[in-house]
């Protein structure tokens, strides 16, 4: 049988803040800085172990930063992501629908850890919620992967179309249209249709901005924003306006969902605006009359879920 070969995508050790000892509260920021440092030697540690746990198995593997990597992963049979859900996201930018990826959370949030800051800091830990495995259980997740004893499922990913032209980069999560300045309001209008036909009434909207996601992204912005969790495997979209302003008898038109064979057609009303796709790393301008189309047509992403996802 033929070697499995393996990328090991890594979240780079900058993310975490250096930090410095605040003249206001000496105390609080000594705890923080603990803190932080705390979760970059975990991380760290969590890199090494994988690493180790790699050396024993029979498969080729490299292992390389995700901010060093620009061009398309190919020729792999896997990619294990370790970080958070933002590694994965990152990963996912870069694969097509064949090659599968595990993610490995490096860092969890630790209760005893939320309960002992609660009233200085927020201690949230990598939320990894499409990370199956971490540093605990990675061994035992590779040995059913490689033994063909754990199944990837497949996440629907965004298309997005700017004025008819195709985005090269699909979303896993979300996409957002905003003002490049937060406080601005936007002007657009949209409406969802089916085989390029309008199946709804034009609605207008003055609001802080559109926001559209996933299945996998439901539980992240979008719920925060007001909007619904979805089953993981759903192929629907789903759409809120942010903080519309004076919505009036159309306040029911404000957030909804768009079946797979459906689209979502916006039309921007700014002479200038930004597209975000999951989250602020990946942005494209659009300005006044631009047509942005979204949809579930992208390629789906083979992932290894954590098994409690499935079963929800």
């Amino acid at each position: 049988m033929a070697r499995k070969r393996l990328l090991m995508l890594l979240k780079p050790f900058d993310v975490y803040p250096s930090h410095e000892p605040s003249v206001i509260s000496y105390s609080s920021s000594l705890k923080v800085g603990r803190y932080l440092n705390d979760r970059m030697l975990v991380h760290k540690n969590a890199i090494n172990f994988c690493q180790k746990v790699l050396k024993r198995k029979p498969v080729d593997w490299k292992a390389v930063f995700r901010n060093d990597v620009s061009q398309v992963i190919s020729d792999v049979d896997l990619v294990i992501t370790v970080g958070g859900d933002g590694t994965l996201l990152q990963a996912s930018h870069l694969m097509d629908d064949r090659i599968p990826v595990l993610g490995v959370n490096s860092d969890p949030t630790r209760p005893e850890e939320l309960e002992e800051f609660n009233e200085e800091f927020d201690a949230t830990r990598s939320t990894g919620y499409l990370c199956a495995s971490t540093a605990n259980n990675f061994e035992q997740i590779l040995d059913e992967i490689i033994e063909n004893h754990y199944e990837p499922s497949e996440l629907a990913r965004m298309a997005i179309r700017i004025n008819s032209k195709l985005i090269p980069t699909s979303a896993l999560n979300d996409v957002l249209l905003a003002h490049p300045c937060p406080a601005a309001v936007s002007r657009f209008s949209f409406r969802d249709g089916r085989n390029k036909k309008p199946s709804s009434s034009l609605v207008h909207c003055r609001s802080s901005g559109f926001r559209v996601s996933t299945a996998a992204g439901s539980t992240a912005a979008m719920l925060s924003a007001g909007g619904s969790v979805m089953p993981i495997l759903s192929n629907d979209l789903q759409y809120i306006v942010r903080e519309p302003i004076s919505p009036g008898a159309l306040s029911s038109l404000m957030h909804g969902f768009v079946k797979f064979e459906e689209r979502l057609e916006v039309t921007w009303f700014c002479s200038e605006g930004l597209v975000y796709i999951d989250g602020s790393h990946l942005v494209h301008s659009i300005g006044h009359g631009d047509v942005i189309e979204l949809s579930s047509m992208a390629p789906s992403l083979k992932v290894y879920l954590p098994r409690h996802l499935l079963s929800q």
